[in-house]
This record gives C-alpha cells, structure tokens and sequence, in this order.
C-alpha cells in the first residue's frame, strides 16, 4: 500500500488546489463583478450558478478533498512518515470543517433562500436583498477561502515531506 502514498498525495494537493481556486475566483471576481452588476441581474445571475454547481465536476474536489487528504495522512502513517500523516490531516480537518462544514451550514442555506426569492422589478428593493445576502456570503466564503488554502498548502508540506531524503 506505500506505493499509494505519493500518488494519493499528489491527488489531494490537486483537489486541494481545485477547491481554493474555486472559492477563490468568487473572492476576487464574481462576486465584485455581481455587486457591480444591477442587483436584479445580480440576483439572477446568482441563483443560476448556484442552482448550476451542484454537477459531477464541481463534486470530486468539494467532496472528495478531504477523503483524499485523510487517505493520504492513514497511508503515509502507515508508510511510517509521520510528519507527512500530521500534514495531511491536518488538511483533511481543516478543509472538513473550514470549508465543507462551513459552506453545507452557512452558504448553502443562503444559495437556499435566495433561491426561493422572486427577483423584484423595484431596483431599491433588489438593493436591499443583494446587499443583505453578498456581504455575509462573501464575508464566509473568504473564511472557507481561507481554509481551502491553508488546507492546500498543509497538502504540500505533506507531499514535500514524503519526498526521498537527499543523500
């Protein structure tokens, strides 16, 4: 089973990665992009790709993040590499709870809501329900962001420590 353990390694920093840019790209531009939007397109445009993301390619680096990166840490625990197993669940922890947990509790409930509101033609009205709703979504997302790299990088440190010691 050691022969896993790079591989399985190499996968977890990739899903690692793929989550943190996906959370990311909403942190730098779509969601400065909605807010400068008008807020009845941003509305829309919201409750479409929230209503979009939940597919098979979105799925394995949301879910299988930290399935990966705990696999990785038992493996290389296994494998003897101590240091490497702490680093990789490390990550499969605080992705579990700083990103996974946190998105299932706090912004799928909000995608939920907004999901369920009729886009009003009054702007003032669409003003208030897209304010409300973007600063406290974006206020979480930044803290599973957050999570998502901290999680990404504790992946790397894994991976650098199972490397071959130099002779």
């Amino acid at each position: 089973m050691t022969y896993l353990v790079i591989p399985l390694a190499f996968l977890s920093l990739t899903l690692s990665g793929a989550i943190f840019g996906f959370f990311y790209a909403w942190v730098c531009s779509t969601m400065w992009g909605l807010d400068a939007a008008d807020p009845r397109v941003a509305i829309q445009a919201m409750q479409a790709m929230n209503a979009s993301v939940r597919n098979m390619v979105f799925a394995p680096a949301f879910f299988g993040t930290p399935i990966a990166l705990i696999a990785a840490g038992a493996l290389a625990f296994t494998s003897g590499r101590k240091w490497a197993a702490i680093a990789f669940a490390a990550a499969g922890v605080t992705y579990f709870f700083g990103g996974m947990v946190l998105t299932m509790a706090v912004n799928v409930p909000m995608n939920d809501a907004l999901a369920e509101v009729a886009v009003p033609a009054d702007l003032d009205q669409a003003k208030e329900i897209w304010s409300a709703y973007s600063s406290k979504w974006q206020f979480f997302n930044q803290i599973r962001t957050v999570a998502s790299c901290l999680a990404m990088m504790l992946a790397g440190v894994g991976l650098y420590v199972l490397r071959p010691s130099s002779a």
